[in-house]
C-alpha cells in the first residue's frame, strides 16, 4: 500500500526520508511528529527508523544512497552524525563516505539491491564505492536525457518510476538493465522529480500529500504494492484488452 504524507510543509518527502529494505533515515528534530508516526506505524516490526542529520541539514533523502546492504554518505557528514547513523542502523549495513564533489549523491545515484544508475560525471572511486558498499552492478544513465538520475527515477527490486518524458526505447533499455518493469508518471499532482516526492522499498511506499489518487494507483500497481491477486486479474485484463485491440 501507498501512504500520502507530509514531512511539515512540504510534500517532497523523498527530500526528508531515505527508505530500503533493511532502514529508514529521517530528519532528526523538526514537528512533524504526524510524518514520523506514519513512517514508524508502516514500518514497524520491519525496517527501523532512524533519525539523523547529514551535515547539519534535514534533507537526508537527497544527500545519502543506499540499499539493503550499505549506504553512501558525502563528504559533508561530520564524524558525530556518521557515528549515530552507524550506532543505529542494522550490523550488516556497511555505512561509507565518499569523497565526491556531486555531494548530493540521493540525487546523482539511483538504486535497488541489484543495480544502481549513476550520474555520468561521477568520480570513478565513487562508482567503485557503490560497487563495493552497496553489492550492485553499476550504469551510467540519463533519464529521460537528465544526468540527475537519482531524482528522475525510483525502483525497487519490484518496479520502478520513472520521468514522464522517457522514451518507450528508454524505458525498454532501462527495464532490461534493471530487470524490474517501468512505468513514466508523476508525483505530487505532476511534479516529473519523482524520487523528491516519494519514498519507496519492496512492500511499502510514501507519497507526499498532494499525489492524486491516479498517481497513488500507478505507484501501486508498478511497486506491486497491491493485493497479488488483483495485480494479476489487472495484468490478466490488460492483456485481454490490448490482445482485443490489436
Amino acid at each position: 500500500m501507498a501512504s500520502r504524507v507530509k514531512f511539515e510543509k512540504s510534500c517532497e518527502v523523498g527530500v526528508f526520508a531515505r527508505l530500503t529494505n533493511a532502514y529508514c533515515i529521517v530528519p532528526a528534530g523538526g514537528g512533524s511528529q504526524n510524518f514520523y508516526s506514519v513512517l514508524e506505524a508502516e514500518l514497524a516490526g520491519g525496517v527501523p527508523v532512524v533519525r539523523a542529520s547529514i551535515g547539519g541539514t534535514r534533507i537526508v533523502g537527497r544527500l545519502c544512497v543506499g540499499n539493503k546492504r550499505g549506504l553512501l554518505l558525502p563528504h559533508t557528514i561530520t564524524d558525530q552524525e556518521f557515528q549515530h547513523l552507524k550506532n543505529n542502523l542494522p550490523d550488516q549495513v556497511e555505512i561509507r563516505r565518499v569523497e565526491e564533489r556531486l555531494s548530493a549523491l540521493g540525487n546523482c545515484i539511483a538504486c535497488n539491491d541489484h543495480v544502481a544508475l549513476a550520474h555520468p560525471d561521477l568520480d570513478k572511486e565513487t562508482e567503485e564505492a557503490i560497487s563495493d558498499v552497496l553489492g550492485v552492478e553499476v550504469f551510467r544513465q540519463t533519464i529521460a536525457g537528465n544526468i540527475l538520475v537519482g531524482s528522475y527515477c525510483t525502483f525497487t527490486n519490484e518496479g520502478g518510476l520513472v520521468h514522464p518524458q522517457t522514451s518507450v526505447e528508454d524505458l525498454d533499455e532501462l527495464s532490461t538493465l534493471l530487470q524490474v518493469p517501468l512505468v513514466g508518471g508523476t508525483i505530487n499532482r505532476g511534479s516529473e522529480v519523482v524520487s523528491a516526492g516519494m519514498a519507496a522499498n519492496d512492500w511499502t511506499a510514501f507519497c507526499g500529500s498532494d499525489t492524486t489518487a491516479t498517481e497513488v494507483s500507478v505507484v501501486e500497481s508498478v511497486f506491486r504494492l497491491r493485493d497479488p491477486r488483483l495485480g494479476a486479474l489487472g495484468s490478466d485484463l490488460k492483456n485481454s484488452m490490448v490482445q482485443d485491440y490489436y
